[in-house]
């Protein structure tokens, strides 16, 4: 029935599906289409059965709504509205190439129509479809030319693809339109001059933005943002005095922008240290109260002059107690004369405030408040524990807490110790600690939470978290629901090292979801934008829209997901219990009755719990109100539920880790991570060219490291053992892998590697695994260099070690159970060299084959009593 004309009560009827549509009277809009289909000479007409579709599927009946939508389409294909509808369909569902397909064959049909275009704008700018972004807009701009939306949206297409010159010509031509009085301020107009500064700045055209910012400077809302370009263009063209004179300025505004001291300098071109000082000083003097200009000289002062200023600057700030004094002085921890100086120093004043309550014991006058020597011993404690020695931070913090066992911040700081030393567990208790002395506080109670994951404390978390999530709703879905990416991310890491591989999994889906909503969100502002003028924030959201999943949440999710995918292809989950699983035959018939037993008990609380979060979830679903309850309708659908066991059980595992992947290799390229992971996916999939592509990646960013340094030989390994590769892709292979190997068979290549890094834990350890990889006979000296911990280490710390982890804890738990890991104050020996000892074992491997080779010292729950474990045990 193509093009049939409704009569006007028809096409009344019509008109008024369109409104209700649009004022989302969606009911009422379905019967007014049963009006006109139920006329037997309009049953097939095509506009309406397709604003039906259209309508259903604002009502969540996608499947309905399809085909009502694709039935108008057949029935009237030469209709733009058939068309449009179709791609608002597809635009709904998040297809929005295939929506602007759509777009495009209904503006064949109707090339004017004014909604077709935008929204087919709106699609273009969202894909970054950037050359058919400006062809739509200069149409919008010939057909509504009196529009500012037609200017603004024509200029920042330009602006995008770098047309800097086309952009500022529209700008100006659109700005010569508006009318504003000259001495008053106007937003909207403020924001107009700004964004034209900006394209201008871009454009690297500084005496222009200098003095366009200068004529209009009186129509500019932001007068601090003006003095900013005023002195960073001033530099720019070389007029040094003046620029000067804006940043002292700019300075007189905030004493505490490092920024404007930067610039400063630069402007006054100081040669020599004393003119540097002597500027800061006559800064401190005329702001006393100021801390920049007393804490930047501290970075370029050495020896008695750092010691002078450094004293000046401890005593003022302890006598007045400011908890974050090592914060502002830890970035001058690279320099190990600073921080003997400092240390010195403040230990001189916590011996001389413990006998005469002075910094010095030769100065008079008023004494120093009891406070004072608090203050010195807890920055003692972040001083040893940024040094690494945790005996004498723990020793501060203690006697700092026996003074004052009231204040948050030193049970913050013993926490963060344990945390440093590798108890998690204990960590985890004193956080608690602190978050007990104010539950009101929410950052003391994140934190605490975030210990408790780092400890595997999972649902201990989730309960901390419960004190400041929505009532009625279970912490975990209210924290999922405000997107709280922190508390995810550390959720991923714990059920990682719990084994609980699909919680996990649902957990970086989460993420990924979240990633994505924030990009589809932008939707909503490509037109709002626009028309409020913001336009500033508009390209930068579009340039942050870009690059979002270069965010470190998105990385450490992404990466989690392709490391346990990875682990489930090589060792798929069945459909048997996990019990299975476990390796029984080292436990005896007792222990493994009680284990069996635990799990069934916790199979049985886990449904319960989940039985109880769905009956919560209905309940509160009853109770909301209609209007929310259609909403969520429209979005349900497009969400498949995340069920961990499914997840787990992955039939495609690589298929799903390159889905991670595919960001990172995009976004972040400079970290080696990103290429190492892609190795081991192509790796495991035969792709050649493609593992040789992510070693050559990786090799240039950092030839030496560890993990390369694994995958290198299981790649060489790899391609000599497949010798029907074609001519060609074996050529490649061998000249590429002929300019990293240098003539050296895969042992002398380890072994050099090895004699290299000879004071280095982690390359000893890949070395060690690439040893018995090539050589399985060479067990026992891959073990021996494995676990060698002598002095020569560098790099022994837990940090460092959980990186090499191979097995899970609880399974070392059951190697060595005359240990009991969670009860240990861990030095750098502690559960290290159990992990590096089984790491260089096959997979397979029993306890009995772990041997200790070299001494291993275990320090007790106290901390101070030192157990010599014999070798072999």
């Amino acid at each position: 029935m193509p093009n049939v004309q409704l009569p006007p009560k028809e096409s009344n009827l019509f008109k008024r599906v369109l409104k209700c549509y649009e004022q989302k009277q969606y009911k009422n809009g379905l019967k007014f289409c049963k009006m006109i289909l139920s006329n037997p000479k309009f049953a097939e007409h095509g506009e309406t059965l397709a604003m039906k579709g259209l309508t259903l599927n604002c009502l969540g009946k996608k499947e309905e709504a399809y085909e009502f939508v694709r039935k108008g389409l057949r029935n009237d294909v030469k209709s733009h509205v058939c068309w449009h509808v179709y791609g608002l369909l597809q635009r709904s569902d998040k297809k929005y190439d295939e929506a602007i397909k759509c777009y495009r064959n209904a503006l064949k049909l109707d090339k004017d129509n004014l909604q077709i275009l935008r929204d087919l704008s709106l699609l273009q700018i969202q894909m970054r479809d950037l050359e058919g972004y400006r062809e739509t807009r200069y149409q919008l701009l010939q057909l509504r030319p009196t529009q500012r939306t037609s200017w603004i949206g024509y200029a920042i297409a330009y602006h995008l693809l770098k047309d800097y010159d086309m952009a500022l010509k529209l700008l100006e031509e659109f700005r010569q339109t508006q009318q504003v009085p000259p001495n008053k301020t106007d937003y909207e107009y403020s924001e107009l001059i700004l964004y034209q500064n900006q394209v201008m700045r871009e454009a690297d055209l500084f005496q222009e933005s200098l003095e366009h910012v200068e004529t209009y400077e009186k129509q500019i809302c932001d007068k601090l943002l003006v003095e900013e370009i005023k002195g960073e263009m001033l530099l720019k063209l070389g007029r040094l005095k003046e620029a000067s004179e804006v940043f002292k300025n700019l300075i007189d505004r905030n004493a505490e922008n490092w920024c404007y001291y930067e610039g400063l300098e630069k402007a006054l071109q100081l040669s020599t240290l004393e003119e540097r000082l002597q500027i800061y000083e006559e800064i401190s003097k005329q702001y006393p109260r100021a801390i920049s200009p007393r804490r930047l000289p501290l970075n370029l002062v050495p020896g008695e002059k750092f010691r002078e200023l450094m004293d000046k600057f401890l005593r003022v700030n302890f006598s007045k107690g400011c908890p974050p004094l090592f914060t502002t002085l830890k970035s001058l921890y690279y320099n190990t004369e600073k921080i003997s100086i400092i240390q010195e120093l403040v230990t001189n004043y916590e011996a001389s405030l413990k006998t005469c309550d002075f910094f010095s014991p030769y100065e008079k006058g008023e004494k120093e408040p009891p406070t004072t020597l608090l203050w010195v011993q807890y920055f003692l404690a972040q001083h040893f524990d940024k040094l690494g020695q945790y005996s004498l931070s723990l020793d501060y913090i203690n006697a700092a807490i026996a003074s004052t066992p009231t204040l948050i911040e030193l049970f913050y700081m013993k926490a963060k110790i344990y945390k440093h030393i590798g108890n998690l567990r204990e960590a985890a208790k004193w956080m608690d600690e602190a978050q007990s002395l104010d539950t009101a506080d929410r950052f003391i109670n994140s934190k605490c939470a975030k210990y408790m994951l780092r400890a595997n404390m999972v649902k201990e978390a989730e309960e901390m978290c419960s004190k400041f999530t929505r009532e009625g709703v279970s912490a975990m879905e209210n924290l999922n629901e405000m997107q709280c990416m922190w508390f995810q991310t550390e959720c991923i890491s714990a059920y990682q090292r719990l084994g609980r591989y699909g919680d996990a999994l649902k957990k970086c889906h989460e993420v990924e979801r979240h990633f994505f909503e924030i990009t589809d969100d932008q939707f909503d502002f490509h037109t709002y934008c626009m028309r409020k003028m913001t336009l500033r924030a508009y390209v930068d959201l579009l340039r942050l829209e870009d690059i979002l999943r270069r965010h470190a949440f998105y990385f450490k999710a992404a990466r989690s997901a392709i490391e346990i995918y990875l682990k489930l292809y090589d060792n798929p989950l069945t459909n048997e219990s996990k019990q299975q699983e476990i390796n029984s035959e080292n436990l005896s018939a007792k222990e493994l009755k009680k284990m069996l037993s635990k799990q069934r008990r916790a199979q049985k609380k886990a449904k319960l719990e989940e039985e109880r979060k769905h009956a919560e979830r209905e309940r509160q679903q009853k109770n909301q109100k209609k209007k929310r309850e259609e909403e969520e309708e429209e979005t349900s659908g497009l969400k498949e539920e995340l069920i961990p066991e499914k997840l787990e059980r992955t039939e495609n595992p690589l298929e799903e880790a390159i889905k991670f992947l595919i960001p990172l290799k995009n976004l972040v390229a400079d970290n080696i991570d990103t290429h190492l992971l892609a190795f081991e996916i192509y790796f495991r999939k035969g792709k050649f060219l493609l593992m040789l592509q992510s070693v050559k990646r990786a090799f240039a960013i950092n030839s030496n490291n560890p993990w390369l340094h694994e995958c290198l030989i299981k790649f060489s390994k790899s391609v000599s053992n497949h010798s029907n590769l074609p001519d060609i892709v074996s050529k490649v292979l061998s000249q590429e892998m002929q300019k990293i190997f240098v003539n050296r068979d895969l042992e002398s290549f380890n072994e050099d590697f090895l004699k290299h890094n000879a004071t280095s834990l982690q390359h000893l350890l890949s070395g060690a695994k690439m040893m018995y990889f090539l050589d399985k006979s060479r067990q026992e000296k891959a073990i021996a260099i494995a676990t060698r911990l002598d002095e020569t280490i560098k790099d022994k710390n837990v940090k460092d070690t959980k990186k090499s982890e191979v097995i899970p804890l609880e399974r070392t738990r059951q190697c060595h159970g005359m240990l009991k890991m969670e009860n240990l104050l861990c030095s750098p020996q502690k559960v290290m060299i159990y992990h590096l000892a089984s790491s260089v074992i096959s997979p397979d491997f029993s306890p009995s084959q772990i041997f200790i080779h070299s001494k291993l010292w275990v320090v007790g729950e106290t901390g101070n009593v030192p157990v010599e474990a014999e070798e072999g045990e």
